[in-house]
Formats: structure tokens, C-alpha cells, sequence
């Protein structure tokens, strides 16, 4: 049974996790463009997945302090894969679709008049490498916190 101060532990957990991959991801923009980009940082899509790091730090941290024998970490690994499936798979189809779209309006408002408030946002989903790195990530924030916060 999940006492009080280990769901808590999971949680910080989890948290650090998804804070870490999002500065990452403002430090990687930051060294390829040259430009401090702080909207990376509650953005989605980029390296690494931030939502992978989550899922993976989630799993790796139940198995850790719960037991890797137990349904809550069963359920972790589920939830883990299908959020890193969506993640590579539909948001980043999602995201060249919303390209595409704003191509084709781009080209339609040159030749006429139409308008769009705003062009869709391309921005959304992950390539496999950036969800392989974010659960490497999250696996190695897990780790390292029971290594160094909790001494396991």
C-alpha cells in the first residue's frame, strides 16, 4: 500500500523529472539558435520529452519504493508506454499535419484575401530519439534520487 510519504516522494519525483527536460530543452535551443527561448519551457514537443521523462520517472520510482512485483508499477509501465507512443506517434502527426495546414493557408491567403487568426501550432509531438532520451532521462532522475535523497 502507497503510504502518504512515498506518493509525495513520487511526486517531487516526477516533477523534478519534467522540470529538468523542460530547462533542457531551453539550454539545447539556447546552444543550436543562439536565442534564449523560455517559451521551451512549458511548451510540449522538443528534446528531450518531457512527457516521457514524467511517465518513465513515474514507473522507475514506483518500482523502486513500491515493489517492481506490484500493480501500481504495472500500471505505471502502461500508462508509460501508451503516453510514449502517443507522444512519438499521433502528437508528432499531429504536428506535420498543423505544417502542412499552415503551408497550404499561407498559400491561399498570397493569392486572395483569407484570413486565419492564427497559424496552427507545429510544435506538438516527438520524434522516437527525443522519447527515448526523455524515459532515459526520467529513468536516470529516478535513480539518482534514490541514490542520493533516499539512500536506497
Amino acid at each position: 500500500m502507497l503510504t502518504d510519504k512515498i506518493g509525495y516522494d513520487i511526486i517531487i519525483i516526477c516533477a523534478c523529472s519534467w522540470a529538468i527536460a523542460q530547462i533542457l530543452k531551453v539550454f539545447i535551443i539556447l546552444i543550436q539558435e543562439k536565442r534564449l527561448a523560455w517559451e521551451f519551457f512549458i511548451n510540449s514537443g522538443g528534446m528531450p520529452s518531457a512527457h516521457s521523462a514524467t511517465v518513465t520517472s513515474l514507473a522507475t520510482s514506483i518500482g523502486l519504493l513500491v515493489g517492481l512485483d506490484t500493480i501500481a508499477f504495472a500500471i505505471s509501465v502502461v500508462l508509460a508506454v501508451i503516453v510514449m507512443y502517443d507522444a512519438a506517434g499521433v502528437r508528432q502527426s499531429v504536428g506535420q499535419h498543423s505544417a502542412l495546414l499552415n503551408r497550404i493557408v499561407r498559400e491561399i491567403r498570397f493569392k486572395s484575401k483569407f484570413e486565419l487568426e492564427r497559424e496552427l501550432r507545429e510544435f506538438i509531438g516527438h520524434t522516437p530519439s527525443q522519447v527515448v532520451v526523455g524515459g532515459l532521462l526520467g529513468i536516470c532522475v529516478s535513480i539518482l534520487w534514490m541514490l542520493f535523497i533516499k539512500s536506497i
